[in-house]
């Protein structure tokens, strides 16, 4: 049986550690501040939009959730970008996808300044992430994919990895963070078409879903021992649940974690790590601002 990773726990950690940041911060006149822009009134993208400011706010963060009409226009999306870019009480950006039909939303993650984009969407990050360039910021979810490897001694050096998706904001980042210097993975990226998808699969000793198709990966699929990251999540009628949904990853759970070595369980797996490194890049973008005002107050003392 594989032994499950806990991401509850570890993200509770990373919490912990982001906080006692956010504290030290505070005491030298800094309060980090994350800004989500929401638009309209998407039942899940509200939930996970309280998940996030609820998060800000236990880590002593300042949030700011400003919420749009489904009818805005593009200019009035680009205003409220822009005013969150030369504010200088926030430090982290972020817009909630998906974004209604008249809207475009590659136009709107390029607006958010690079050095806000805590979710790492905007051109200049995905860049600096596909270089190593730490002035970056990684996208949350591959972020938190490599935190939980590294916390549970995953070890990746020479190790084969697979990924099952090929988005921007997961699959191809991640790619990117497992060939890197000291990681040291070769990775194969796959996707929902890759023809015969198994004989590529069986050959992971790291295999990471991505596609949001639920049990997609079954048992025979799965090399023994491998590491399984599930990052799918969707949503499955079921009458018998009492909220008549129940949520399921791309990987059959129950078959695989019967070969895995190790196994994320959905939910409680990706999912709160992704929050925790979304915090972790706001205080990041923090203490940028903090240091170079430091410097600056510094140079002007002499």
């Amino acid at each position: 049986m594989a032994r499950i990773i806990d991401g509850t726990a570890i993200a509770r950690e990373i919490r912990a550690e982001v906080a006692a940041q956010v504290a030290q911060l505070r005491a030298e006149g800094t309060v980090p501040g994350l800004a989500v822009v929401l638009v309209g009134g998407d039942p899940a993208s509200e939930v996970y939009v309280r998940s996030k400011t609820r998060a800000c706010q236990e880590a002593g963060m300042h949030s700011r959730l400003l919420q749009l009409p489904e009818t805005a226009t593009r200019e009035e999306l680009f205003g409220t970008i822009d005013g969150l870019n030369a504010d200088p009480d926030i430090h982290g950006v972020l817009v909630q996808l998906p974004l209604p039909p008249q809207l475009n939303a590659k136009e709107f993650l390029e607006r958010v300044s690079p050095a806000k984009d805590v979710d790492g969407f905007h051109p200049n990050n995905v860049g600096r992430a596909f270089v190593g360039d730490p002035q970056g910021f990684v996208p949350a979810t591959p972020a938190g994919i490599m935190e939980l490897l590294r916390r549970e001694r995953i070890d990746t050096h020479a190790q084969h990895a697979v990924i099952v998706g090929r988005s921007l904001i997961v699959s191809k980042p991640l790619a990117s963070l497992l060939m890197a210097p000291g990681a040291n993975s070769t990775v194969t990226l796959t996707h929902r078409h890759t023809v015969d998808l198994a004989q590529y699969t069986r050959m992971a000793d790291i295999l990471v879903v991505a596609v949001g198709k639920p049990g997609l990966i079954t048992a025979e699929m799965v090399k023994p021992g491998a590491t399984v990251i599930d990052v799918g999540v969707t949503r499955v009628d079921d009458p018998s649940n009492p909220r008549g949904y129940v949520i399921r990853g791309d990987v059959d759970f129950e078959a695989v974690a019967e070969k895995a070595g190790a196994i994320t369980p959905v939910p409680g797996g990706v999912g709160p790590m992704t929050i925790a490194m979304l915090l972790r890049n706001t205080i990041t973008a923090a203490q940028r601002v903090h240091d170079r005002a430091s410097r600056k107050a510094k140079a002007g003392a002499r």
